[in-house]
């Protein structure tokens, strides 16, 4: 099937020819004709399948007639962070260009006040995350009653983020006579609960099974001990052909951290996380979208909101604490039907995470033994330095690559008993006890080998 088959008029289909897509992906395909039929659609897709175009370009055909009033909106996109609120906007400026429509995009790190002209303009479509467009609403500079078109995009993530409560407010002031499309990765018993309370009659589209990782992106998981991680990573980095990657830490202290340590290796590498200002934020996106900075390391504030065009390589520095983010972030290479591959570095302390995402995907995750660090050297570092160090971020660590005094976190209370008599404390560390209890779920390398003298 081919674009010119779904109802889209001549000029959408002539900006979608001189951006250079022919065919529509599976979730275009069915969403696109159902939703210029004024249909609700509720989608569910991995990320990189075309989802934003499966909205966009409906959307502008909808809107082609008709005219913004000042501070009413005629359509509101719904997205959890700045960065898929930029994409999105991107996107109706490429499949736009042969319309007039006006946009407008209510993000945090932005002037209220430049946003406010905005608006006062008229817009027909308004872009916006859940906080910012409450502050304008709740000033009385945005009117909700002229909405036609709502859409909540990646609505799992506003789940994860804690946005739902400002969703629920925010659809609450809109007609109840409106178009809707909701799109989510996933579809958890919460998303459906939201769905079925904002959708009427929708036509349900499931693309691929829920949470399963695109057929593009080759998967390896490396083991290793818990002070070896940045040396894992830098060897892996070296030993690929790396073009661009992202690599993702669970914690933004931890970005800046492993960012400063791959400056000190000699790496092109930036930083990005939610606590930096949004120019800062823009100019890095910026730079490595050139390719002046080769290495990106970032929260899960970049998982869902970036598209890189040809992301060659994935890192998890750091095993994701939900088992669907770590599709998430696997979904930002291997897009557009090109190979990706992806790392995931673990230690003996993510048993349990690494556990859950193989029961998610149903199998396990290819080995990839680290060049230079041999599997009897990874084993006699795992025993030997697993259960002394938390993380790789030493107290040592920090002060040597980040030029401050490490940052303090409380020490977890101790049972007394302990205190007073250690030499009965248990021999199992937390790590092991998660490995014993995970049966065939774990994988063969994850498993410790009995000790000399310990039953088997």
């Amino acid at each position: 099937m081919s674009f010119d088959e779904l109802g889209l008029g001549p000029d959408v289909l002539r900006a979608i020819e001189e951006v250079g897509y022919e065919t529509p992906t599976p979730i275009q395909e069915q969403s696109i004709p159902a939703a210029l039929t004024g249909r609700d659609i509720l989608g569910c897709a991995q990320t990189g399948t075309g989802k934003t175009a499966s909205f966009v370009l409906p959307m502008i055909e909808i809107l082609s007639s008709g005219r913004a009033r000042a501070r009413m909106p005629r359509s509101l996109i719904l997205t959890p962070t700045r960065e898929l609120a930029m994409q999105i906007s991107e996107n109706f400026d490429d499949y736009g260009r042969f319309h007039k429509l006006s946009q407008a995009l209510l993000i945090g790190g932005v002037s209220m006040d430049d946003q406010t002209n905005r608006l006062d303009r008229g817009v027909d479509v308004l872009i916006a995350t859940p906080g910012r467009l409450i502050d304008h609403f709740e000033s009385g500079r945005i009117l909700l009653n002229d909405i036609k078109v709502l859409v909540i995009d990646e609505a799992d993530r506003m789940l994860d983020m804690g946005f739902i409560p400002d969703v629920e407010k925010i659809v609450g002031q809109l007609p109840k006579i409106r178009q809707t499309l909701f799109f989510s990765a996933t579809m958890p018993a919460e998303i459906r609960r939201l769905a079925d309370a904002f959708l009427m009659n929708p036509k349900e589209i499931h693309v691929t099974p829920p949470a399963s990782p695109a057929e593009t992106v080759v998967q390896h998981l490396s083991v290793v001990g818990t002070g070896d991680k940045r040396e894992a990573l830098r060897r892996i980095v070296r030993s690929e052909d790396v073009q661009n990657a992202l690599v993702f830490c669970n914690r933004k202290r931890d970005v800046d951290i492993l960012y400063r340590s791959l400056k000190k290796h000699g790496f092109a590498a930036a930083a990005l996380h939610g606590d930096m200002a949004q120019p800062v934020r823009l100019e890095t996106l910026e730079a490595f979208r050139n390719n002046e900075v080769r290495i990106l390391v970032a929260s899960d504030v970049a998982a869902r909101g970036l598209d890189i065009v040809d992301l060659s390589h994935v890192f998890n520095f750091d095993v994701p604490y939900n088992p669907e983010d770590y599709i998430h972030r696997i979904g930002r290479t291997g897009r557009a039907g090109k190979e990706g591959r992806a790392f995931t570095i673990a230690t003996p302390d993510d048993a349990d995470a690494v556990a859950a995402i193989t029961r998610m995907l149903g199998k396990e995750i290819p080995p990839f033994p680290v060049p230079g660090l041999d599997d009897a050297d990874l084993a006699e570092s795992t025993a030997g330095r697993g259960r002394k160090r938390r993380s790789s971020n030493t107290k040592s660590d920090r002060k040597a690559e980040t030029g401050s005094p490490a940052v303090h976190e409380p020490k977890p209370a101790r049972d007394r008993r302990q205190r007073r008599k250690p030499e009965k404390a248990k021999e199992k560390t937390p790590a092991v006890e998660a490995v014993v209890g995970m049966g065939s779920h774990v994988p063969a390398f994850l498993r410790k080998p009995a000790r000399s003298g310990e039953a088997g």
